[in-house]
């Protein structure tokens, strides 16, 4: 057919599909709960309680952008895929702005240790990240159609 190869039919967005980005979103956070504990552990250890907590909050800060990122991200899908691009860019350095900007509040409203705030903050995004790229590799989530 002629309009399988017309990409401005083809690419049209589906209002109708799940929300994937947002699913990865809830995936992470169904992770956390086995990252938050080992951070704060470790920082309960080296910092006392005011380390534990910090690194549950960072946990928990780093969540929340993941589900706000997969929120903007399966909205601007099913809208059109130049929203779904510049919310990736944009979105993206906003996230990241967030994550700053609560880091920076929570440093300087609480008396939460700051160190341990931030190395829990950049190794959960990190071990978070890497955890849901493994497993989108090896196809464990059977909750997406196109990863089996």
């Amino acid at each position: 057919m002629a309009s399988d190869f017309d990409p401005a039919v083809r690419y049209q967005p589906v209002p109708d599909e799940r929300p994937i980005e947002a699913i990865i979103g809830k995936n992470i956070a169904k992770r956390s709960l086995f990252v938050a504990p080992v951070l704060a552990l470790v920082f309960g250890i080296l910092q006392g309680w005011s380390g534990a907590v910090a690194a549950l909050v960072g946990v928990a800060i780093v969540v929340g952008n993941f589900l706000l990122g997969g929120w903007i991200m399966s909205r601007a899908a099913r809208v059109s895929m130049s929203m779904y691009h510049a919310a990736a860019l944009f979105g993206f350095l906003v996230r990241l702005g967030l994550i700053t900007a609560s880091m920076l509040i929570i440093a300087n409203v609480t008396d939460l240790d700051r160190m341990a705030l931030g190395i829990s903050v950049v190794v959960s995004y990190m071990v978070l990240l890497s955890w849901e790229a493994v497993a989108m590799v090896n196809g464990a989530e059977r909750d997406l159609e196109w990863s089996n």
